[in-house]
């Protein structure tokens, strides 16, 4: 229910990225800015890869007199027409305040919260791409999942994206099935925002939010005015690159409330944690984890022998966190939070890295060959992953303190 604000000003939300997921999570977006008119503009704008088709002739749309079904239209005219992603995510009604754009530098201006849903090879390219065009305290939200790596260094996409974009940039994940999100099937998932100091404002100084508005005991409510300080650190304890902009005093924090407000639904549960690191890393190694529990599915090993493969990995999970990201990353995000253990256990039951390994052993053929088979052009984030794991852990030698993520490899 909205309440008034005292703040002057409202965040704008543009979501980067609108496919299965991307298409699910603006959904989400777009219902809250309207629900939370005191934070936020209620229009939220989708940036979309334009592409042409007709209305499939399977969708509800379909309509053999009508031109969409008979002449190819841009996915956006359609999206923004029939308030649905007719492909790439049909069958669910999208909000009437969400607009589909197909100009990255139109959807991005002005916009205060951007969130990126988008493939990560992609990254890079768009960063650049819009870089120019962002307000300067921008700031953002990755639920890309995953993480980049190779033989020198893990990164985090969110941390990429801060890079490439000069600003400070948090990550969401969990065991969240695209669909069964769109659905309104209930899941959970978890924020990871460490709010940089300069975020954090002297209430004597500026504006005090009124009774009723979401705020809490995060750094944004503190006593100190840290507004001076334009340094903050990085996952691994240092001091970042990133030389960030003080957002507006008449804005509101972008702090662990305001962001349970933009994505918390009575579907879609959300616990917003510091742990940055620890929720990219859980999104990333659990994979790896999941083919290994395909392998031995696939072997008829029985239910005893994937709990198994699912405890030594989640541990081996929590090592790699705490042995690599030593500064930042806690156990309790792989062990408590929905982007940890909650994650795994969707991914080790019928996810696609898991489906994938385990038709390879009961077909006897390679999970390359699966991939290439069953999955339509798309590929297995659990395969790259581990083969970039491996090289990383041989790289330092620590092949034997991570048996399972090795030995998938």
């Amino acid at each position: 229910m909205a309440t008034l604000s005292a703040y002057n000003k409202k965040h704008k939300v543009t979501v980067v990225g609108s496919g299965n997921w991307g298409s699910a999570i603006a959904k989400i977006v777009a219902e809250n800015t309207k629900e939370h008119p005191d934070l936020f503009e209620e229009g939220v704008q989708m940036w979309v890869y334009e592409e042409e088709l007709t209305v499939p002739a399977t969708s509800k749309h379909y309509d053999s007199g009508s031109k969409f079904s008979t002449q190819p239209h841009k996915l956006t005219r359609l999206i923004n027409h029939f308030h649905e992603n007719v492909k790439y995510l049909p069958g669910i009604a999208l909000p009437s305040n969400l607009t589909a754009n197909p100009s990255l530098e139109e959807s991005v201006h002005d916009s205060t919260i951007l969130v990126f849903n988008l493939p990560h090879q992609f990254i890079g390219g768009l960063c650049d791409q819009m870089k120019d065009h962002i307000l300067p305290y921008a700031r953002g939200v990755s639920c890309i999942k995953g993480v980049s790596v190779d033989s020198e260094d893990v990164r985090l996409f969110s941390e990429i994206i801060g890079e490439k974009l000069g600003i400070y940039c948090g990550a969401l994940s969990g065991a969240n099935i695209a669909n069964e999100v769109a659905q309104e099937k209930f899941s959970e998932t978890t924020v990871a925002y460490d709010p940089p100091p300069m975020d954090s404002r002297n209430p004597s100084q500026n504006p005090t939010p009124k009774a009723g508005t979401p705020r809490g005991t995060t750094p944004a409510s503190s006593q100190l005015d840290l507004t001076s300080i334009n340094e903050h650190k990085d996952t691994r304890g240092k001091t970042s690159k990133i030389k960030l902009i003080v957002p507006p005093a008449d804005l509101p924090p972008t702090d662990h409330n305001l962001l349970k407000t933009l994505f918390h639904r009575p579907y879609f549960h959300v616990q917003v944690v510091s742990d940055v690191a620890g929720v990219s890393l859980g999104g990333a190694l659990k994979n790896i984890v999941a083919i290994a529990a395909g392998f031995v599915a696939g072997l008829g090993w029985g239910d005893n022998a994937k709990a198994a493969v699912m405890r030594v990995g989640l541990l081996e999970m929590v090592k790699f966190g705490r042995t690599f990201f030593a500064n930042s990353v806690s156990a309790g995000t792989f062990t408590e939070e929905s982007a940890g253990v909650a994650d795994l256990i969707t991914s080790c039951s019928g996810g696609r890295n898991y489906r994938c390994a385990k038709m390879s052993v009961e077909r006897n053929i390679s999970i390359e060959e699966v991939e290439r088979e069953e999955l339509n052009g798309q590929m297995l984030q659990g395969l790259s992953t581990a083969k970039e794991v491996y090289g990383f852990l041989k790289a330092r030698g620590k092949e034997d303190e991570f048996p399972l993520l090795v030995g998938t490899y």
